[in-house]
């Protein structure tokens, strides 16, 4: 058995002294082995003596006197702990184990931590090289935010500068012990998924908050050390130290090695000690920023559409009805309707009415996701899945867990995906693309569609037996040219609302602008109407919206009472009409020439005409 002295206090704070048998001279003459610039240390003031493995100090008729835990002594023997104080000089007195001892456990206390300490480290070769390693490390931290990326920096920093075959960083859940998360590294393979560690080890450093290392974890009793799986890897050498920030345990950072040649030692001990100290604050706000990140995601993605429904029509009291029955079940919903109907109003005013309101509601439109990443978006993937998954991702119906998942436009979902969307509905359990792991789920869907599902199962363009588990209860979204007594209120409302956002004092509608917007068909629904009501307020110049306000396809519906429209705007609609129907007598009826020679495309002089009301016309190129 060896001994260390570690200077904790005085000119050489920080600096450690292995002791073996023999003697080890202190004193202010440079020709000691510990020499101390200090006026009030005698030129030889002590020895440290050592013999078979047991450690006496000896005062040498010092001016000062030597003490022991703050008593003088003429000769003394040693104990782990005492403290040696020489001059202003304080020394720690520990034992340590040989490299051919039986037991090679060694553990570091936070305040014994060299390059954790407010002194000077002495200038040794090692030490150089470990600062120059800590200010890269430091330095490669902090320009990585993103959690996973970082936790892959570190460790790849580590095992840069300590030998180890295998890393990995463990995380504790808040306010306990139990670990939350694992990420693991492989010096030959990189990421590994599953991380077996020595518990015995882990659990002194999370019981004790010490940092510990052992070079014979098979040896000394290790729970796992039987374990066949710790016999085939052959680990030898242990390192592990705590993730401390304002003295509140946040994980640990375990290295081991199984190479009989590459052992650790007290100095990788202290370097790892050193890193986890820069890694722990940075792992930290890396974890919050990326929970505060994905909560302000999740809130504006439920803000991106107003929660309330407006309409007092017999159509919309149904729709209500309907929300307060289905509401308070699990029962999977089947939402159909045109575009611009306000199907995912009906999803949210659902999940706001059931017993899942607290918890997330995600919606993901099948047809604005592309093919190849609609499969993530909805299970998420692991890192490395596919080309451009640079880290792990969370798809929705795992971000969404305990709430709903509204699943818009499921008719243009892919062939391959109903299939896997099939499953999980059966058995409420998925994997994320490239995963193995199975995770249960417990979300509410709802899924939306502007198209003929069952039509579509007929054709064989959606599953038969996917439509069936869709369609357990349903609702249609009336159209708005259903429910034409809503159109003043709606457009009130939007007034109100688009107003308040452009700042302008706008009072209502005017009775011909109403006329018009309750007159004109909506084939894009509420959608349209509240893009109407916007460009009215921002393009209007008056108190109330007037039809000059109004997009111009709008007023082309409108009625052709004298009193309906101002004279400008009906010459406007009977020169059009002229125009259309002179070109049409030029092309003898043909659409496609008449369009050619107007200089409008063939589909939007159709239009135009059913606007106008025209009729004939009926040959195309």
């Amino acid at each position: 058995m060896s001994a260390i002295l570690r200077t904790v206090a005085g000119p050489l704070k920080g600096s450690q002294f292995p002791l073996h048998d023999g003697e080890l001279a202190v004193g202010r003459e440079p020709s000691n082995e510990i020499a101390i610039l200090d006026g009030s240390v005698s030129r030889r003031h002590c020895l440290i003596r050592g013999v078979n493995g047991r450690f006496t100090v000896e005062d040498l008729g010092s001016r000062n006197q030597t003490m022991v835990n703050g008593q003088p002594v003429t000769a003394n023997p040693l104990a782990p702990g005492d403290e040696i104080s020489v001059g202003s000089t304080v020394f720690r007195f520990d034992l340590q184990p040989d490299s051919n001892s039986n037991s090679q456990t060694l553990v570091l206390r936070k305040q014994d931590a060299v390059y954790l300490s407010q002194g000077e480290v002495p200038a040794t070769e090692r030490s150089v090289r470990d600062l120059n390693a800590l200010f890269r490390i430091s330095q490669a931290v902090a320009s990585v935010r993103e959690f996973e990326p970082l936790q892959r920096q570190i460790l790849e920093s580590i095992i840069g500068v300590i030998p180890a075959d295998r890393a990995a960083i463990l995380l504790c859940r808040p306010r306990s012990k139990d670990f939350a998360s694992t990420f693991g590294w492989d010096r030959k393979t990189g990421p590994r998924e599953q991380v077996e560690v020595s518990r015995t080890v882990l659990r002194q450093v999370l019981e004790e908050g010490v940092a510990v290392l052992s070079n014979d974890v098979i040896n000394e009793g290790d729970e796992l050390s039987t374990a066949e799986s710790l016999v085939l890897r052959r680990i030898g050498s242990v390192l592990a130290v705590p993730l401390e920030m304002l003295d509140r345990l946040l994980g640990v950072i375990y290295l081991e090695t199984g190479d009989a040649g590459e052992r650790f030692d007290e100095g990788h001990l202290q370097l790892l000690t050193a890193v986890g100290g820069i890694a722990a604050a940075a792992l930290e706000n890396a974890r919050q920023f990326e929970s505060l990140e994905a909560e302000n995601e999740r809130l504006l993605e439920e803000m991106g559409l107003e929660h309330n429904m407006v309409g007092d029509s017999p159509r919309m009291k149904e729709v209500f009805q309907f929300i307060q029955r289905a509401a308070p079940t699990d029962s999977t919903v089947l939402i159909n309707g045109e575009s611009g109907t306000g199907k995912e109003l009906i999803a949210r005013a659902i999940h706001r009415t059931s017993r899942r309101a607290h918890k997330p509601f995600m919606a993901l439109n099948c047809a604005a996701v592309p093919e190849n990443l609609l499969e993530s978006e909805l299970f998420g993937h692991e890192r490395g899945a596919f080309t451009g998954a640079v880290v792990q991702k969370k798809g929705k119906l795992e971000v969404a867990e305990g709430g709903t998942v509204l699943l818009d436009e499921i008719g243009e979902m892919a062939p391959m995906l109903q299939a896997k969307l099939l499953r999980v509905l059966q058995e409420r359990e998925f994997e994320r693309v490239g995963g193995t792991k199975t995770i249960k789920m417990d979300v509410r869907i709802l899924a939306a569609s502007n198209r003929n599902l069952e039509e579509a199962t007929r054709t064989g363009n959606f599953r038969n037996d996917l439509y069936f588990r869709l369609n357990v209860v349903s609702v249609r979204a009336p159209a708005l040219r259903d429910r034409r007594e809503d159109i003043p209120i709606l457009a009130m409302y939007f007034v109100k609302k688009y107003a308040e956002r452009a700042k302008r004092r706008v009072t209502g509608i005017s009775a011909e602008a109403r006329t018009c917007l309750q007159q004109y068909d909506w084939p894009g629904n509420v959608r349209e109407l509240e893009n109407a009501i916007e460009r009215s307020i921002v393009l209007g110049s008056s108190d109330i919206i007037l039809p000059e306000d109004l997009p111009e396809n709008i007023l082309e519906r409108a009625p052709q009472s004298p009193s309906a429209l101002p004279a400008y705007h009906d010459g406007v609609r009977e020169a059009k009409k002229q125009l259309i129907g002179a070109a049409l007598e030029r092309a003898d009826g043909n659409i496609t020439e008449a369009a050619r020679r107007l200089g409008l495309h063939p589909n939007y002089l159709h239009r135009l005409m059913k606007n106008l009301n025209l009729r004939g016309g009926s040959k195309s190129g």
